[in-house]
């Protein structure tokens, strides 16, 4: 079967799709047939060494993927052949607080990812996907649409009147403005592009910010909430773009780091969080039980992802920087089965 690997070093050039052995189901296990896979801005680190540079290669990457069962291993009962599934990001954190072990059980380093055409995976370590997604869109949910709704449920769920910011257009930002809209928030989104705020705007933005016309968009987002200031705000660029959240939220209010596009590393004064009371919380995607959870909540209003386009396995590389040239908007896929 194919599998998409990482090879003898890191960056593109070492990216190779291979042949490797039929993965076989072992003592609860199962193995599923990839049908598509998604890609988080994660893979791009993992495939350039910058996520973790001490990972042990050759290592398939990929994350967020969905597809079918095709055979199970002795001891499973819970899925069974024919059943779609999605793999979890930490194949062993079930529920409830996760332990330094289950952190490390995840897909896409250290162990081998989704970027394949069948991969083995603890049965437990798979939920079910919603009937109504394809699965492309399906692909999106375990990690991408999970990060945004630990976002805006840990920590106290946002509520019906409140204001979040979310940072770009890319795929956890817009799983989170289409998830703050279904729980009655208005929503805030910032981009570099008047196209992209468009389309925000279309699928339920409240206000938009332009924020190279508006370096300072932090004051401008207080200064759309008549100076109160947002109630949350979903980070995903990191320490580059912190200080400006911090100056958007409310005393009191929440900001969750889920991710690094603008770095991991800065000068910043924590004298705002300390004087405002703002709590920064940082978000890992989720449990398997937070997945379920989640994917309720997408039956019942019938979420369905924003998906940009598709590429096929070969084309893994483009669809890497497809999305590394932040030229995409929501979800990239690569369609495999």
């Amino acid at each position: 079967m194919r599998a998409v690997e990482i090879q003898d070093g890191f960056g593109l050039d070492h990216l190779k799709v291979v042949e490797r052995p039929e993965p076989v189901a072992g003592p609860g296990q199962v193995v599923v047939r990839v049908r598509a896979a998604s890609i988080n801005y994660r893979d791009i680190l993992t495939v350039r060494g910058e996520y973790n540079p001490k990972q042990r290669l050759p290592l398939v990457p990929g994350s967020d993927a969905a597809g079918d069962v095709v055979d199970v291993g002795p001891g499973v009962t819970r899925v069974v052949a024919g059943d779609r599934v999605m793999p979890i990001f930490a194949q062993r954190w079930i529920g409830g607080t996760p332990t330094a072990a289950q952190l490390r059980s995840t897909l896409g380093g250290p162990l081998d990812g989704v970027f394949a055409e069948k991969i083995a995976v603890d049965a437990e370590g798979v939920a079910a996907v919603p009937d109504y997604l394809t699965d492309e869109e399906a692909a999106c949910l375990p990690c991408a649409a999970l990060t945004a709704w630990n976002a805006l449920v840990l920590g106290g769920s946002v509520v019906a009147g409140e204001t979040v910011l979310v940072q770009g257009t890319g795929g956890v930002s817009l799983f989170a403005l289409q998830l703050a809209r279904t729980l009655g928030a208005r929503v805030i989104v910032t981009s570099s592009s008047d196209e992209k705020l468009g389309r925000a705007r279309e699928l339920g933005a409240w206000q938009t910010i332009h924020y190279v016309r508006e370096p300072d968009w932090g004051r401008r987002a207080r200064d759309l909430t008549g100076g109160r200031g947002v109630d949350r705000v979903v980070e995903v660029g990191g320490a580059g773009t912190l200080e400006q959240s911090l100056a958007a939220v409310r005393p009191g209010g929440h900001v969750s780091l889920v991710g690094v596009l603008a770095g991991g590393a800065a000068r910043i004064s924590v004298v705002p969080i300390l004087m405002n009371r703002i709590r920064v919380q940082g978000i890992l995607v989720g449990s398997r039980d937070d997945l379920e959870r989640m994917c309720r909540a997408f039956e019942a209003h019938r979420l369905r992802p924003v998906v940009d386009r598709a590429f096929a396995l070969d084309a893994t590389r483009e669809a890497l920087e497809h999305v590394a040239g932040g030229r995409h908007f929501g979800k990239v896929c690569l369609r495999i089965g």
